[in-house]
């Protein structure tokens, strides 16, 4: 429970880093895991303490996400929109040019929240309301991804092992989270986020895992390029 989720990661951003390309794995599932669920959970676990094993796994996929992010905007695409400034979202969130924009945004995130524990820390309402928005927002995960595949109407740089290490552990912690008598937070938000698995494992059965549109514009451009350097 503890190291699993988090080693989900590591194909992904090992076949990143070898194709020198973050084209078709959403970064918003970064987003998700380290400005909503992971930190969320953690001060979660301060007003009411869950298993140890699922705290430590928290703060493993904290890890794993900013290694992760990391990566991905190293070797983030060509037409991103950070390439050309054409974020459409308030303040370009999560759109950021650099690293160290994402760290200094997430400083301050988790200042907030640890002044939001001190002050509410021991209101039940409040912690009982802050596990639920931190499960439910974790369960969300998927849906960038699924956004992202009908976009591009393929599944193309989302790594098979990434997909089955979330419906296998997803399925495995919704049992899991039974059998334990986990709150209820974590009971209800496992099944939708299974769900959701379900519905990009039918994405993967009807796209397939081609490139997409933007990606061969790209590489075109690329070889374009170096064509007419070579003749320089």
């Amino acid at each position: 429970m503890a190291v699993g989720p988090p080693l989900v990661y590591a194909d992904q951003a090992y076949s990143i880093v070898k194709k020198k390309d973050s084209t078709g794995f959403s970064r918003d599932v970064c987003a998700i895991l380290l400005v909503i669920s992971q930190h969320y959970r953690c001060f979660f676990w301060l007003g009411d303490h869950f298993e140890i094993a699922l705290l430590v796994q928290s703060i493993l996929m904290i890890l794993a996400q900013l290694a992760l992010l990391y990566i991905c905007i190293r070797y983030r695409p060509s037409t991103s929109p950070e390439t050309f400034g054409t974020s459409t979202r308030p303040l370009s969130f999560w759109q950021w040019p650099t690293y160290s924009q994402y760290i200094e945004f997430l400083a301050g995130w988790i200042l907030c929240l640890a002044i939001l524990i001190l002050i509410f820390g021991r209101s039940q309402i409040f912690v009982g309301a802050l596990g639920f928005f931190a499960l439910g927002l974790e369960s969300t995960l998927p849906i960038p991804q699924l956004i992202s595949n009908y976009r591009q109407r393929s599944l193309y740089g989302f790594r098979s092992s990434t997909l089955a290490g979330w419906f296998g552990g997803d399925a495995f912690k919704t049992a899991y989270f039974f059998f334990q008598k986990t709150p209820l937070q974590f009971r209800v938000c496992a099944i939708f986020q299974l769900s959701i698995d379900v519905a990009i494992v039918g994405q993967r059965i009807v796209y397939g895992n081609a490139p997409p549109v933007s990606a061969l514009l790209a590489q075109h451009d690329e070889l374009e390029q170096a064509l007419i350097l070579s003749e320089e």
